[in-house]
Formats: structure tokens, C-alpha cells, sequence
């Protein structure tokens, strides 16, 4: 195994393109795990490390363009307001150790369907930017994930950035996992708000073969806050539209049997953590409209 160590971003895309089979390593918190199980042996590996763009973000006026190695702990200490839902979901990271190193660029390249980040940024309507030595592009996280562990890049590409919209609303994440710390998540459930646009977006994940949206469900949830006037009366929104929307989450996920939990169990999970994170994020929004109010 040759170990390549680009200094700036234009090596790295240069050696990528040179050995299109090199596996980059920023925190190595995936890379590492299925190196030291020999699930994996690549015949090269690159090391980012000494990229220092990729350690950084911009807060825009509209969004935030987040370097694919900025570790979780920074996003949960600066960037909680701007993303909450991916602040939230970085608390559930492993350790503290692993969350120094470990970022989103890498839940994205191995594209487990059980990384913590998948949710939240589904949930965001992030998007991905890419480049190689032919150019770069913008792929939306809806059409990133492309199987279990397979992503929509080229073999000569590398994650640059991702570029998530600020929070105009409540984001909740939620997770489920045999133990408190140091777990992979039996499934999780992402869940944001979008005022502005009156739109809801979800995310799934390890409940299918890829992480995934209940699109029928926000569909459902959609149009029953609409007809129903709930954006602008800001009642609580009724256990029956609550156990509709939870039912049509569960009916989205495609999970299997393994050692950290049944199918079903996961489908019934996925059902109870959407229903409550709809709790959550609307009695917010609700207590954020109500302050509006008071003010104006």
C-alpha cells in the first residue's frame, strides 16, 4: 500500500486523477476501521490532511459552504445556530476523539447508509461540490447516494465542500443505538422546517440500502399544513396528522435483519422518532412565532 501526501488541493486532484483507485484519508475514522478489519486493502492511500481549504467554512448571507474535513466537534461549537440539525446529529459522533477528526467528507465519501451526518443534510437539502482536474459540479444530496456504500462520484473526483442552506426553522435529529457513545446507529431520523418555502424535508437512515427521504410522507405533511393554515395559525398540530405523517416514515424505510436490530424494529423506530421529532420542531416553531408576535 503507497501512501500519497498532497500539500494543496491541486495535488490532491492531481494524484487522484494519476491514481484514480486512491482512497483519501482526512480523519481515517471509516477508512482506518475497514483497513484494520482487512475489509479493505487499497493500493494507494491519500492523505488530506495537510489540505488546509478542506478545514474550513464560509458563512454566507444564505448559506454555508462547509470544507469536507471540518471536524464535528467545530460545527457543533460554531455552527449550531446556522445548522442546527447537523450540530445535533454531530453530538452523536463516537467519541470526542472521533469527532476532532472526523468530518462530513468522509460520512459522504464511504456513503454508509449509517452515518450520522446523512440524515441532517438530507433534511438541509445540502450539496455536495466536487471536483477533479476536468472541472468541478454541484450534486445534490438527493442524487448522491447511488447504493449501499456508492456514491455518484467519478473515479478522479473528490469532495471539496458542502454547501447547506442556513436554518430558517427548527431542525431536530434523532438516533437510535444499542448504547449512549462509541455506536453505529441502528436507524436515525432527520427532520427540518423550511418557513420560508412552507416546505418539510426528512431524512433516514441504516433503514434502507442507501439514506433516504420519506417523500410520501412530506408530501402528506406538506399539504396538511397548508390546507390546514398551520404556517400562519401556528396551532399544534393534531395527533391524527402526527400518527399519519410517523406511519408513512416507517412505510418508507426498506430495512434489513442484522446484529444491531430487526427490520421491523428499525420500521417501528423510524415511526416513533418522526412523530416526535415533528413534536419538536413545531412546538418550536410555534414558540418562535408567538415571540414574533409579542414583539411586533
Amino acid at each position: 500500500m503507497d501512501f500519497l501526501r498532497p500539500a494543496s488541493w491541486e495535488e490532491a486532484l492531481a494524484a487522484k486523477a494519476e491514481h484514480p483507485t486512491a482512497v483519501p484519508i482526512a480523519g481515517g475514522t471509516d477508512v482506518m476501521v475497514e483497513i484494520n478489519f482487512d475489509h479493505r486493502r487499497p493500493e494507494y492511500l491519500m492523505d488530506l490532511h495537510r489540505v488546509g481549504d478542506l478545514f474550513e467554512w464560509e458563512v454566507g448571507e444564505r448559506r454555508v459552504r462547509l470544507g469536507a474535513s471540518v471536524p464535528y466537534s467545530r460545527i457543533m461549537e460554531h455552527l449550531r445556530a446556522e445548522l442546527p440539525g447537523l450540530a445535533l446529529a454531530s453530538h452523536t459522533v463516537a467519541s470526542p476523539q472521533i469527532r476532532n477528526r472526523g468530518g462530513v467528507g468522509g460520512n459522504l465519501g464511504t456513503a454508509s447508509p449509517a452515518g450520522d451526518a446523512h440524515p441532517a443534510l438530507l433534511a438541509a437539502g445540502a450539496e455536495v461540490e466536487v471536483e477533479s482536474v476536468r472541472g468541478s459540479r454541484m450534486i445534490p444530496i438527493d442524487r448522491f447516494y447511488t447504493g449501499v456504500k456508492r456514491n455518484a462520484l467519478a473515479p478522479d473526483e473528490l469532495i471539496r465542500a458542502v454547501h447547506i442552506d442556513k436554518a430558517d426553522g427548527p431542525q431536530q435529529f434523532s438516533k437510535v443505538g444499542t448504547r449512549n457513545a462509541m455506536v453505529i446507529a441502528v436507524c436515525a431520523f432527520g427532520l427540518a422546517l423550511h418557513p420560508g418555502s412552507r416546505r418539510v424535508r426528512t431524512g433516514i437512515g441504516s433503514a434502507a440500502p442507501t439514506p433516504v427521504r420519506a417523500l410520501a410522507a412530506e408530501e402528506f405533511l406538506n399539504a396538511a399544513l397548508e390546507d390546514g393554515g398551520f404556517w400562519e395559525n401556528g396551532r399544534v398540530i393534531t395527533p391524527s396528522v402526527a400518527k399519519e405523517f410517523a406511519a408513512l416514515c416507517a412505510a418508507a424505510c426498506n430495512p434489513i435483519d442484522d446484529v444491531r436490530g430487526t427490520a421491523g424494529y428499525r420500521r417501528h423506530a423510524v415511526g416513533v422518532m418522526a412523530r416526535r421529532t415533528l413534536t419538536w420542531t413545531w412546538e418550536s416553531y410555534r414558540g418562535t412565532a408567538r415571540a414574533t408576535e409579542g414583539v411586533a
